[in-house]
């Protein structure tokens, strides 16, 4: 697939256990780490192609295959990167949404409450009229309406405007590093 084409999908909220936020791997992003031109060559590389190979990746950098190995190591556990299946939750019958979230008072309780719910995929802290956006994937409209009662529940939740997906028209992977 050649780069900047257009991979359709999000993760299916079932694939990460809730687990998965709890334990850092898709927790709070910290400050932007420094990464060199090597770094950058396997990030862009595995934007193009997730499933290339680290010998071939090294063949193209001009470095061994343990030394793309232990870079794609770091650059995992430092949540600079992570490569998976992406999916089309639409398209697999899922209902998906994004949903603005108003509160009285500091906004990060209320994100780090729902960043814990497995069928949250997404959680920002926002400027502007919203104070968290979530995305969501649930199984269908009941399980949404659910969700959204569930969140409006939440100490600090003044109010939630939601925003049901109809078509996912694009969505991009691989905008790259910075230089």
């Amino acid at each position: 697939m050649a780069h900047g084409t257009n991979r359709l999908a999000l993760r299916r909220a079932a694939a990460q256990p809730a687990q998965a936020v709890l334990d850092g791997r898709r927790g709070p992003v910290s400050a932007p780490r420094r990464i060199d031109e090597l770094d950058q060559g396997i990030v862009e590389a595995l934007q193009a192609n997730g499933r290339e190979s680290f010998r071939a990746i090294a063949a193209r950098l001009g470095v061994s295959e343990a030394t793309v190995r232990a870079r794609y190591a770091r650059l995992c556990d430092d949540d600079l990167m992570q490569v998976v299946a992406v999916t089309n939750p639409l398209a697999l019958g899922f209902e998906q949404a994004l949903i603005g979230v108003k509160t009285a008072g500091s906004p990060q309780p209320v994100a780090d409450e729902i960043a814990g719910w497995p069928e949250a995929d997404y959680v920002v802290v926002t400027a502007g009229q919203y104070d968290v956006v979530v995305e969501i994937v649930v199984a269908d409209r009941r399980d949404l309406l659910e969700l959204t009662n569930r969140m409006r529940d939440l100490d600090g939740v003044v109010s939630t405007e939601t925003f049901l997906y109809l078509d996912l028209v694009k969505q991009l992977y691989d905008w790259g590093t910075r230089p």
